[in-house]
């Protein structure tokens, strides 16, 4: 399906930000100039938006997705990847921790409403591999691996610098020492808040589970950018 993409140079542009938590999202397309609206189910006292509304993110896309231009989704991830597969998944059918999967209802919504689009999610997901970014294309002190389905609207796969070495922390009974932080979890090395803080440069919320969900800004400020030079060479087109 066609998205048309929407220009509009009289205003800023106007982003839905799905699914948004404290907004490492939203930070990154402010910084590339945009107004951003946050959703999720959860009350996100420390979301950095413009704007925000409590509620299910598929149904706010679908009742008012057509109100903006772009639209940002980062349907959790718990029900994605490694945590979903092998002996982690029989784990879950015991004990009964199945976390639902939202890529695909999140995409039918995407395609109903016609606005460009990203969902973005982890390795191993049901995204459509069209962008991988990375904390060292960035210079942060974290790696997270993410992926983004890019709807309507395409962009270049940014350089993928090596790795400056390894992930501080524990992992199999070794003690890794390196420049990167682990920012999941707790124990073991992993990541403190100032540390998480730091690392993905996010400095207005202190809450350590839902800084370790968020995405850092850099990522959404170097997607916004080249949706943002995309509607310039449309319009001198």
């Amino acid at each position: 399906m066609t998205h048309p993409i929407p220009i509009r140079r009289s205003r800023v542009l106007r982003v839905l930000d799905a699914f948004c938590c404290i907004g490492g999202a939203a930070r990154g397309y402010q910084e590339a100039g945009c107004h951003v609206t946050g959703v999720d189910v959860r009350p996100q006292p420390d979301y950095c938006g413009d704007a925000f509304h409590q509620g299910d993110a598929i149904e706010f896309i679908l009742a008012h997705g057509a109100e903006f231009d772009f639209i940002h989704t980062s349907p959790p991830c718990q029900g994605e990847g490694a945590p979903t597969k092998g002996s982690n998944a029989a784990r879950n059918a015991r004990t009964g921790r199945a976390h639902p999967r939202l890529i695909t209802p999140t995409r039918t919504a995407l395609d109903a409403i016609g606005r460009p689009y990203v969902i973005e999610n982890v390795a191993g997901s049901e995204v459509r591999k069209d962008l991988r970014l990375c904390g060292e294309q960035f210079g942060l002190g974290v790696l997270m691996h993410r992926y983004f389905e890019l709807g309507g609207w395409t962009a270049p796969q940014p350089a993928h610098p090596a790795h400056r070495g390894k992930v501080r922390g524990w992992r199999h009974g070794e003690y890794f020492d390196g420049p990167y932080v682990a920012a999941y979890g707790k124990g073991g090395g992993k990541a403190t808040t100032e540390e998480i803080q730091q690392a993905k440069r996010i400095d207005w919320s202190a809450d350590h589970f839902n800084l370790r969900e968020a995405l850092p800004p850099a990522y959404t400020h170097w997607i916004g950018a080249a949706f943002l030079a995309r509607t310039v060479l449309e319009v001198a087109a």
